[in-house]
């Protein structure tokens, strides 16, 4: 045929190749998810599955392609009725079969064309024609085999057929031709094969140019290693010299692709095979490769087998046969080995490749083509893996005229200063000239054969890798390392990311799964847009989980080096030296140490001690598997997946976050059965080791580690975290009150002011713990760290919750005796009056317990805010001075409002104040609405009587004895001293009445009724007189608001000094005896 007859300008062989091309991946896509569906039992059509049109499936693919609808009314009845919900609903599914007819016809008129036109084909001179011709023919062949594998599609094409023939009283017009195809195509391999015969001239042109690409790309692992490839530092002389070649296009395609473009090509064109040697031995190194090939996704296509069904049936193709048997049996016996001797020098390579590059990133631009062969070899092998896991121009005619000028134009027109303006270029057009040029000259006499000129190719080949270097890399990227496959391999995918995750040399790759999520969408097609959400919706939960795992495998490392950490801190505790000091006090006396055999204690620090470099001890391995695995969390910033944002680095931090909270809780060791709580300095200092090494991670990973602190232990300040869990604030609060206070309460413990502490009594039973190692100063200290101002106010609060609890039942006592109480508020001055008044009293020995149980949680309360004050003096010692010299500047006249604000200030530092405005609070809220204020505060008056007219019955109690030693009573009535003060203080502070004027009240009437006592001859009643006393100069000591010379004005100094004189006295006395 002329070239006047056919102009190949005319025929447009690039465009239609490059949109054939993408038609067909789109149709793939399309007849992938219909197979998909049809195979889910889920998502199959329901009219296959709906036992109501069994029959009616079942006639209709028996008489396919056939119809017949006037004699079969009984089986097409059902059918009948749902005729237009089968129309709407399977309309999707019959013209995607139409579609894939009518890319049968398109494909086929293009290879008549491209026959015609006589087109040259070699894929080291015009390698896009080349590579986009085997494309489609693969695609074409790729298409047809997924089409034969619907089981369903006869039936589909069939129902819809037949529901259209019910509604228009005609088939669908592209029916029958369709209908044909799905007929013939049943083997569709064998179809194809006598399809191809006009076309198998330019087939196997095309594909014996691979002779010497494909066998130089599938080389052993010796052969790379013998050549050096892919290393910059073999030749040092010429590391700084472009790479190049004379095929570059051809250095990084992928293998994959080669072998199917030789496997499917051979087969179409069988013929090559017994008349061209080179096609056999690049057909015969093809089938030694593997055992199967990837048709689409997780479609695979067995070589072997489909291979042999083919020609075993052909005559003269016995050798072929006995061929394709032998070369089996090498792929069953040497293809595993090859492939992972491939894989361990690529590890190896890739990593020399990308140290150099690294550290010398200059070397990026010369030796790009290195890196993306280096991406292609890699990227095949995986695939492999994954596959195989389940198993001189003198006459140029106008048209090539005009697109060589254009090049030349092009080219000429760069320049230098275009790259320093930050220019953006795009030679996408360039490409495609590139690529019709090769069409044109390539046809049987073209004017510009480019079999003659080959060396224009193989220069424009170079130029066209130079431009993509400029302008595609992240299309070259997705060429050469695209892996997206692994969205249809989940199961290995995963399995993969585990074993990687569990060997601690390759954690610090495990970025390398979530990071190949974001390839998923590249897996997708415009032609089918319904799979988007679906394969979108898998990449989020696959790199969720990816991520969540990895950051729970860092977090659990962590957790081990701490708990590691506070064994050691907990060496290091006071408690620990006993045995120690013991063993030096014994050697220092000569006396013997332990029992015979009893191995000595390691000393802390031996284990920082080595014998030599190569003893490697459990928190080493630790620490080096954590540092593998953090360079993976802290590789990228954040990666994108279906426009979602993914931060691993946020992973890591909610992960401490959470298992921090939970650790501190744990390590105070509640019990709640047994009410064992860890001492909070314990406690402390395995918090202080567990926070050391959450900072030692800003050395590994670029997280903020403070904000987790802070997000951690200000929860822990409160009642309940962010979950509602119990904190350490809730557990210490709970067991100090429930616990602690509760056996002061029951007489077990007492309040030592001379110590600061609470401390044990000696009794009958036991306590299972030691009332001083969690309340003595130092461990008040550690509680206001651990808790903080916020957690020590809650405490307060409870403490406060627990005194007017108290105090409510007091004023019901006052209640009960108002009327006596009132006479005796009047009759202080008559002893006699007093006496009888005194003796119809009730519940004497109720109001004193309860006052002095309110005077216990106070003192405790004060040992509290004490260590809040000392440890805020270290922490912010300039705000705390400035706090408590706002306090002690308050004007006398300040309004009681402002100056409850300024307390509260103050008590949230820890600094006492005259009134206690948490008490306030606390015993405002017991206001009743049946009571008016007027008997409010009468309530309160008398409470205080009471109180004061009750003190003389504490000396009869042997308990109430004075010890000099603990500056104390044993039984605790010496708190009542800061009960008095506090509980009217903050009374008369909410009823608006004079402080000052009630405790003078108070103070007359406990002298008068302690005075009586001094008359009294019965030594039961008076014991311990002089130890009661005393009480008297405790409450004017701890009182703000009352002196000295007005407690001298009502109980005279003397009895004060002879009753110290006589507690002491008989304290040396008993001490002597």
């Amino acid at each position: 045929m002329s070239r006047s007859a056919v102009q190949p300008s005319q025929q447009k062989l690039a465009e239609k190749l490059t949109i054939l091309n993408d038609r067909g991946v789109g149709m793939l896509t399309r007849i992938y998810n219909i197979k998909k569906a049809c195979g889910d039992p889920k998502a199959k059509p329901s009219y296959l599955v709906d036992k109501n049109l069994e029959s009616a499936v079942k006639f209709i693919v028996r008489k396919f392609p056939a119809v017949e609808t006037r004699n079969n009314n009984q089986q097409l009845a059902q059918l009948q009725k749902e005729k237009s919900e089968i129309l709407k609903n399977l309309a999707l599914y019959y013209f995607t079969f139409v579609d894939v007819m009518e890319f049968k016809d398109h494909v086929s008129e293009l290879l008549n064309t491209i026959d015609t036109c006589q087109v040259f084909f070699d894929i080291t001179v015009n390698f896009d024609l080349t590579k986009n011709y085997l494309d489609l023919v693969v695609s074409y062949a790729t298409l047809m085999l997924l089409l034969s594998r619907i089981e369903e599609r006869k039936a589909i094409i069939g129902l819809y057929n037949y529901a259209h023939e019910m509604t228009h009283s005609s088939s669908d017009r592209e029916y029958p031709r369709l209908g044909q195809m799905i007929v013939d195509y049943e083997n569709p391999l064998k179809k194809m094969m006598d399809e191809f015969v006009p076309h198998s001239k330019s087939l196997s042109d095309a594909l014996i140019s691979l002779q010497t690409v494909y066998p130089r790309r599938n080389l052993s692992a010796d052969q790379w290693r013998n050549a050096q490839l892919l290393s910059l530092i073999s030749a040092p002389s010429t590391m700084l010299n472009p790479a190049q070649s004379d095929t570059m296009p051809c250095e990084y395609l992928s293998l994959d692709t080669m072998e199917k473009w030789i496997v499917f090509g051979f087969l179409l064109s069988h013929g090559t095979l017994n008349s061209e040697p080179t096609a056999l031995s690049l057909w015969k190194l093809a089938l030694q490769s593997g055992s199967c090939l990837c048709l689409f996704r997780d479609e695979v296509f067995h070589v072997h087998k489909a291979s042999e069904d083919l020609l075993v049936g052909l005559r003269g193709y016995n050798k072929r046969v006995n061929d394709l048997r032998e070369c089996k049996e090498a792929a069953s016996s040497h293809v595993g080995s090859m492939h992972r001797e491939r894989r361990r020098f690529l590890r190896s390579a890739l990593k020399e490749l990308a140290t150099v590059l690294a550290d010398q990133p200059g070397l990026l631009g010369p030796k790009a083509l290195f890196v993306f062969m280096a991406l292609s070899f890699a990227r095949d092998e995986i695939v492999w893996l994954l596959r195989h896991t389940d198993t001189n121009l003198s006459v140029c005619p106008e048209d090539e005229s005009i697109i060589m000028s254009s090049f030349v134009n092009t080219m000429t027109s760069l320049s230098v200063k275009q790259v320093e303006d930050a220019e953006v270029f795009d030679f996408r057009g360039m490409r495609l000239d590139w690529f019709r040029l090769q069409a044109y000259t390539s046809v049987s006499k073209a004017s510009l054969g480019i079999a003659d000129h080959q060396e224009l190719g193989k220069m424009m080949n170079t130029i066209i890798f130079h431009t993509k270097m400029v302008d595609s890399l992240v299309e070259m990227l997705e060429e050469t390392s695209d892996l997206s496959i692994f969205c249809f391999y989940s199961r290995p995918f995963e399995k993969m990311f585990q074993q990687c995750l569990e060997l601690p040399s390759q954690s610090r790759h495990s970025i390398a799964f979530p990071l190949l999520c974001t390839h998923f969408m590249s897996c997708t097609h415009e032609l089918c847009p319904e799979e988007r959400h679906h394969i979108g919706d898998r990449s989020l939960s696959l790199c969720n989980m990816f991520l969540d795992e990895m950051a729970k495998q860092a977090r659990n490392l962590i957790t081990d080096i701490c708990t590691e950490q506070c064994a050691l801190s907990d060496q290091l505790l006071p408690k620990h030296c006993a045995k120690t000091i013991s063993q030096a006090v014994s050697k220092k006396c000569k006396k013997p140490t332990g029992k015979k055999g009893e191995l000595e204690r390691e000393k802390p620090g031996m284990e920082s001690m080595r014998k030599n470099r190569l003893a490697v001890t459990n928190l080493d391995k630790l620490h080096t598997a954590l540092s593998e695995l953090c360079f993976s969390i802290n590789y990228v910033t954040n990666m994108a997946v279906w426009e979602h944002t993914f931060t691993p680095r946020e992973y890591l931090t909610s992960h401490l976050e959470i298992r921090f909270t939970k650790s501190i809780v744990g390590m105070t060791m509640y019990n709640q059965a047994t009410q064992e709580i860890a001492k909070p300095s314990e406690l402390l200092t395995s918090v202080r080791a567990y926070m050391t090494v959450l900072q030692s991670m800003e050395n590994y990973v670029q997280i903020d580690i403070t904000r987790v602190f802070n997000n951690v232990l200000l929860q822990q300040t409160q009642h309940l975290d962010s979950h509602g869990e119990p904190t350490i604030t809730s557990l210490y609060t709970n067991w100090y009150l429930e616990t602690l206070l509760r056996q002061v309460s029951n007489g077990h413990i007492a309040y030592f002011p001379a110590m600061k502490a609470f401390v044990n009594l000696p009794t009958e039973n036991e306590l299972t713990f030691n009332a001083e190692e969690y309340s003595d100063i130092s461990e008040m200290r550690a509680l206001s760290e651990l808790l903080g101002p916020y957690g020590m106010k809650f405490l307060s609060e409870s403490l406060m919750w627990h005194i007017s609890s108290q105090v409510a039942e007091l004023k019901k006592l006052v209640m009960e005796n108002v009327d006596i109480l009132t006479q005796m508020r009047t009759s202080f001055d008559k002893p006699d009056q007093m006496v009888a008044l005194f003796k119809k009293l009730t519940s004497v020995d109720s109001v004193l317990k309860r006052m002095t149980i309110i005077g216990v949680i106070l003192s405790f309360r004060s040992l509290a805010q004490e260590a809040l004050r000392d440890v805020l003096s270290c922490h912010i010692p300039f705000l705390v001075s400035s706090i408590e010299d706002f306090k002690d500047h308050i004007p006398r006249e300040t309004d009681m409002k402002v100056a409850m604000n300024v307390y509260e200030l103050s008590s949230a530092a820890g600094l006492p104040c005259e009134i206690d405005p948490a008490l306030v609070v606390a015993l405002s809220s017991q206001k009743s609405d049946n009571i008016s204020p007027e008997e409010e505060y009468k309530i309160a008056c008398l409470l205080m009587v009471f109180v004061a007219v009750s003190l003389p019955m504490l000396a009869s109690n042997i308990m109430s004895q004075y010890s000099p030693a603990i500056e104390g009573h044993c039984n605790n009535i010496h708190c009542l001293a800061k009960a008095v003060n506090q509980i009217a203080a903050a009374l008369f502070t909410i009823h608006k009445g004079s402080i000052e004027d009630r405790l003078k009240e108070f103070l007359a009437l406990a002298s008068s009724s302690l005075l009586k006592i001094g008359q009294e001859t019965d030594k039961m009643t008076t014991r311990n007189r002089e130890s009661v006393y005393l009480l008297l100069d405790m409450i004017v000591q701890e009182s703000p608001f009352l002196t000295m010379d007005l407690l001298e004005s009502c109980f005279p100094y003397v009895l004060l000094r002879n009753a110290y004189h006589a507690v002491y006295k008989q304290t040396v006395s008993a001490s002597t005896a």
